[in-house]
């Protein structure tokens, strides 16, 4: 591969919506979302007609039916999109056995063996992938990991950018600090604070300022909007957490009825555990108020276990310690440091 462009970053165009739009022909060219369909939920994702509304992931599905009243909105099938996936990374695996699966519907490949042009090979991938699936890909491909994944991005949907040294850091200046990988909401608000809004901004800081606001991550930073990433391709990366978390179409103004929910989302935590034979040592609640504030309470046990029991007695020793004078629109229960069961393996050897 030229100019040791050896990373190429795979992303889904607008994934859940696309599959239902392959599964329901009458929904293309019209402005739909995947997500709740009660006012009181949030977009999964939004179709590139919904996003001409300024539709977004996210965004409450009572502030989008206001922005665009013609919209619809499709139900998730977390399931069928899980299939679909398997299918596009099955078709991926062809090209590299070095494949870092991101996300449901993004991935970071190795190319590096692959002695073909980069245009060609992205190409290539993008028919294979619409050919036996109906859907498009956009694809990045650069010298860096963080690179190819920015560069991903540019184009959609159906697009590709490729990004090699002599582009940096000049192709970086223009964008706001939000596309940098790692920045998030609170980050970019700090940034802005400090007068902060585009990479060329960023840029002025030193290492020791963006140490000191944000830590390690401020020298990540500083390498990152100057082209620089050591990190690699991961073929393993582990779960860190299962839960249950929903929104309610009425908000939860009863401690019995929280523990209700809790006695369901303890129980179906429990199952699905089970059903990856996995254990866990921290129990977590998470609380949404009606005026939007979130809280969570944690407990960490002495061992690791996944029992109904267990998880459905901790939640609500959690829920003891919270204020509940204000209705709750979401609740959750998750199980996070988790690790095989191996010793449940063994009793089936």
């Amino acid at each position: 591969m030229k100019d040791d462009l050896n990373f190429l970053h795979i992303d889904l165009d607008a994934f859940f919506a696309s599959v239902e739009e392959l599964d329901n022909p009458s929904l293309k060219g019209k402005p739909m979302i995947v997500g709740g369909r009660s006012q009181r939920g949030i977009i999964t994702t939004a179709n590139y007609e919904a996003r001409k509304f300024g539709l977004h992931s996210a965004m409450p599905i009572f502030k989008a039916t206001k922005l665009c009243p013609q919209v619809i909105i499709v139900s998730p099938r977390h399931n069928k999109y899980s299939e679909m996936s398997k299918k596009v990374f099955s078709i991926i695996s062809k090209y590299s056995n070095n494949i870092e699966k991101m996300s449901i519907d993004e991935g970071a490949i190795d190319i590096s063996h692959i002695n073909c042009e980069p245009i060609s090979l992205i190409k290539k991938i993008q028919n294979d992938v619409y050919k036996n699936t109906g859907l498009t890909v956009s694809i990045g491909v650069s010298y860096n990991k963080f690179l190819a994944k920015m560069a991903s991005d540019w184009n959609k949907p159906n697009g590709y950018k490729i990004i090699t040294k002599d582009m940096l850091p000049e192709i970086l200046l223009e964008l706001p600090i939000e596309k940098i990988a790692g920045i998030g909401k609170k980050s970019a608000s700090k940034l802005n604070t400090m007068g902060i809004y585009k990479v060329k901004q960023l840029m002025d800081l030193n290492q020791d300022i963006l140490q000191y606001h944000f830590g390690k991550f401020g020298l990540i930073i500083y390498d990152r909007i100057r082209g620089i990433d050591h990190s690699v391709i991961s073929n393993s990366r582990e779960r860190k957490s299962i839960g249950i978390e929903r929104t309610f179409p009425k908000d939860l103004d009863s401690k019995i009825e929280i523990i209700d929910k809790l006695e369901e989302f303890s129980l179906e935590l429990a199952k699905d555990l089970k059903k990856r034979n996995l254990l866990g040592r921290t129990i977590s609640i998470k609380l949404k108020f009606d005026d939007f504030k979130t809280i969570t309470r944690n407990f960490s046990l002495e061992q690791p276990r996944r029992d109904f029991e267990e998880i459905f007695s901790k939640s609500k020793f959690l829920l003891d310690n919270v204020d509940l004078k204000k209705p709750i629109r979401l609740l959750g229960v998750t199980m996070s440091n988790l690790q095989d069961d191996n010793i449940s393996q063994l009793y089936f050897l």
